[in-house]
């Protein structure tokens, strides 16, 4: 059976039309009568002590990729949440194809036709891709190996590669990312709502994201593209929204009329400038990390890392690139002891740390932000003074008693040092911006001094001012000595902050750059496997 002919049988089982005018999802592209096909007009939305929407207002044109922009808590993901019918709002209008829409549950915009892509994943880790994609949707008239060939066509049709057959807790965050776009396009949705949709991608899968987004727009469908990477915005969109705390501070702008200066300004109120190579200041040392020989095994017995050794000294910066999926996770996993390695040693100095445990890794100088912050770093359902001394718990209290008040000093401390916007520090963080718990994550695991650090993907779906202020924190940590392995997909922050580069490529490291004199295509090409060194 041909995709396109079951996603039509599917839209007619599952989809009811959100009003009886020729706009529903089969409506061809290029409708006349068509004005816009997304209206928010003047969206408020109140929380307990947070106004996240003060009147923030989008309009969107059929068959266009639009960019909303702003930094973290501007409200973009807030006023994407009320498009979307996760929130109501308290003051405003949504429209659809120019109809007054009432969504009370998330079910009714998909219904309607709008599909999000959330920064931070809804996936069941044990259902496998093909369970993810169609849950709540598949017709119960095809077997499981048939919804598999249509996933796996699905992903075809679209250049999002990945195994239907493979369960979720196995995959990357950029395979991850993929079947979350998969899910948006089973349901043919639209309005497709990408946040941050290329945080966990490289290069080369950005540029197809944006053939691909460009590709759906032909056919009629409305991108909203969330995005901090300037550059992707001038590429793949175009119009630009801009929100500054709550409000709308520039609509439907050209990007062919601005420059990322001129962007970067609208978002933050100044121009700022991110991701600069950086000029060494200090000396590099000693050798405070090593890995030799390290292989990781996934649960059917593939190398997924192959044999990887390297070093990272005293105030240095290593870098490691590679497209997703080639063993960049299990490796930092594995080094901070959350995988176990099938063999190899990890040091620090002198100090053997193969065969001790996370925690105890940690008590000897090894500090670990890992990409996932939600799933592995942070507790989301607790508070921020219990996430600030996660670390560090044992040491504010006799025996199994906390003294909750040197805890709540000691997160207070870190709060403020990191510039930690939290609100109450007795409330869960799920309802925090990236940004910040992204900063309290990074301001945790450096809270013990450590001597080497690991840090994943440190800056993904951060604004401008976010990324400026974790990378800053990064350097500054090399400068006081601390050797820092930096794994990031981003080639424009491993090029600004890395001293050397390393890219990773089916589980093995394949090549070693100067960021000084290497160029982009390079590193991409050994990324690709090519021009290993």
């Amino acid at each position: 059976m041909r995709s396109d002919v079951f996603l039509t049988e599917r839209r007619g089982e599952h989809r009811e039309p959100a009003h009886t005018t020729s706009t529903g999802p089969d409506r061809p592209s290029g409708v006349e009568n068509i004005v816009t096909a997304v209206e928010l007009d003047g969206i408020w939305k109140r929380f307990p002590g947070v106004i996240a929407n003060a009147g923030a207002s989008l309009t969107v044109a059929p068959g266009s990729v639009h960019a909303v922009l702003g930094e973290n808590g501007a409200g973009k993901t807030t006023l994407m949440n009320v498009l979307a019918g996760v929130y109501r709002p308290d003051e405003g209008t949504v429209r659809l194809d120019d109809v007054e829409q009432s969504f009370s549950k998330p079910a009714d915009a998909i219904a309607a036709g709008v599909g999000m892509v959330y920064q931070e994943f809804r996936l069941i880790p044990t259902f496998t891709v093909t369970e993810n994609v169609v849950l709540g949707s598949a017709p119960a008239v095809l077997s499981k190996s048939a919804l598999e060939t249509e996933v796996g066509e699905l992903a075809e049709r679209f250049g999002l590669q990945t195994n239907p057959g493979r369960e979720v807790w196995q995959l990357s965050m950029g395979e991850r990312q993929r079947v979350e776009i998969l899910k948006a396009l089973w349901r043919d949705a639209r309005v497709l709502i990408l946040d941050e949709p290329t945080a966990v991608l490289t290069p080369d899968e950005a540029a197809e994201l944006g053939r691909i987004t460009a590709a759906m727009a032909g056919e009629g469908r409305s991108i909203i593209f969330i995005s901090h990477k300037l550059d992707e915005v001038k590429t793949f969109c175009d119009e630009a929204t801009v929100l500054r705390g709550g409000k709308t501070v520039a609509s439907s702008l050209s990007v062919d009329d601005l420059d990322a200066g001129r962007m970067a300004e609208l978002m933050v109120g100044e121009a700022t400038a991110v991701s600069q190579r950086r000029v060494r200041t200090n000396p590099i040392g000693e050798h405070v990390l090593a890995v030799d020989d390290m292989v990781v095994h996934d649960v059917h017995g593939r190398a997924v890392v192959a044999g990887v050794s390297l070093t990272v000294a005293e105030g240095e910066i290593v870098g490691i690139a590679g497209v997703a999926g080639n063993g960049q996770r299990p490796l930092a996993d594995a080094i901070a002891g959350l995988t176990p390695a099938s063999q190899g040693r990890v040091s620090i100095g002198s100090t053997d740390l193969t065969k001790l445990n996370p925690r105890s890794r940690n008590a000897n100088g090894l500090a670990y932000v890992p990409e996932d912050r939600i799933g592995v770093g942070l507790a989301p359902r607790m508070n921020a003074v219990d996430n600030a001394i996660l670390r560090t718990y044992r040491s504010l209290g006799d025996g199994p008693f906390i003294d909750r008040s040197a805890a709540e000093d000691r997160a207070t401390d870190l709060i403020e040092r990191y510039n930690i916007k939290v609100g109450r520090v007795d409330q869960p963080l799920a309802g925090l911006s990236g940004g910040n718990l992204q900063r309290l994550l990074v301001g945790r695991e450096l809270d013990d001094n450590p001597i080497a650090l690991i840090a994943a993907q440190p800056t993904r779906g951060l604004d401008v001012q976010g990324v400026k202020a974790i990378q800053e924190i990064i350097v500054d940590q090399a400068v006081d000595g601390v050797g820092v392995l930096l794994i990031s997909e981003d080639l424009e922050e491993l090029f600004a902050l890395s001293d050397r580069l390393l890219v990773m490529h089916e589980g093995s490291v394949v090549a070693e750059f100067d960021p000084d004199t290497a160029t982009r295509a390079e590193v991409g090409a050994a990324m690709a496997g090519a021009g290993a060194h």
